[in-house]
């Protein structure tokens, strides 16, 4: 028993290492050389007010990666010329962040500070805690004065030259490209061709929407004159069925006066003989004198 809890703690010890160096080591290979400038005679400036070489080391990660116990160097040969001391918070680099060395061979201004220079070697390499894996390195090319060596995009693109230098900060903000705008706004400094940009936006949907609503009333008003027009076929078809005749608006109104003079005695008593009756009344009743004022009425006046 005790034999196979030995066995059982030796196993998990082993496999906690391999997986704590597993996750160091992915750790540590998300460093990457970022950029480097060779010559600083008017560019940053460090805690001690000196201008000297700077390398730009990126986390490429997203996780914090603690660079403590890695080496730098300018030779190949000798991947151990300057470890990274460890128990300075410095040196733990945040996520997608960045950190400066200095190539200075000042070591006794800080963690930051390297034993060595790029004054005859222009190459540098970042090794792993073991010495022996490499995990990335450029060769510079000849630059001038306050000028770098950069990456873009940070990490992963290409080297290239720039004026524009970037330390402790990313490298795609500063593009010599111009923007969409700023293009736009040279071709357009008085801004007529947004003017006409903006009215054409405003008006072409207008006028589609007009043609739109007139062709709906265009369909609307042909349905509604088809309908029309059958409901005329379907009145005649019945009529023809029927066989009854549309009487004319003049009968109609002669039949109804007909009518009329037959109930009120309004016609004649003898053929080809007028017939005019007296009224009963020779008088109008308005020229009564029952209806005239008895008195003239006064106006009084309040005193």
């Amino acid at each position: 028993m005790m034999k196979k809890n030995f066995y059982s703690i030796l196993v998990a010890t082993i496999l906690t290492f391999v997986c704590f160096n597993t996750s160091i080591a992915q750790s540590i290979e998300d460093l990457r050389i970022n950029e480097v400038m060779l010559e600083n005679t008017d560019n940053y400036v460090d805690k001690f007010g000196n201008r000297s070489v700077w390398i730009e080391i990126m986390n490429l990660g997203y996780n914090d990666v603690n660079i403590a116990n890695c080496y730098l160097t300018n030779d190949i040969n000798n991947p151990k010329m300057y470890r990274i001391p460890e128990g300075d918070p410095v040196t733990v680099i945040p996520k997608r962040q960045f950190m400066l060395f200095f190539a200075d061979g000042v070591t006794q201004h800080g963690t930051q500070h390297l034993n060595f220079t790029l004054e005859t070697k222009k190459f540098i390499a970042l090794f792993s805690s073991d010495g022996r894996t490499l995990i990335d390195s450029v060769t510079l090319p000849a630059l001038q004065p306050n000028t770098t060596y950069c990456r873009k995009p940070d990490g992963v693109g290409n080297w290239q030259i720039s004026d524009i230098t970037t330390p402790s900060a990313t490298n795609d903000i500063f593009d010599n490209k111009a923007t969409a705008n700023e293009t736009f706004a040279k071709l357009d400094p008085y801004g007529v061709i947004m003017t006409i940009i903006a009215m054409i936006a405003v008006f072409i949907p207008l006028w589609v929407l007009y043609r739109i609503f007139e062709f709906i009333g265009n369909v609307n008003q042909g349905k509604f004159k088809l309908r029309r027009k059958k409901d005329t076929k379907v009145e005649g078809s019945v009529a023809a069925e029927t066989g009854e005749e549309q009487i004319s608006g003049e009968v109609i109104v002669a039949i109804s006066a007909a009518l009329h003079f037959y109930k009120e005695n309004q016609h004649d008593l003898e053929s080809e003989i007028i017939t005019i009756k007296r009224a009963s009344k020779l008088y109008s009743p308005w020229s009564s004198k029952i209806h005239n004022l008895t008195k003239t009425p006064e106006l009084k006046r309040n005193r």
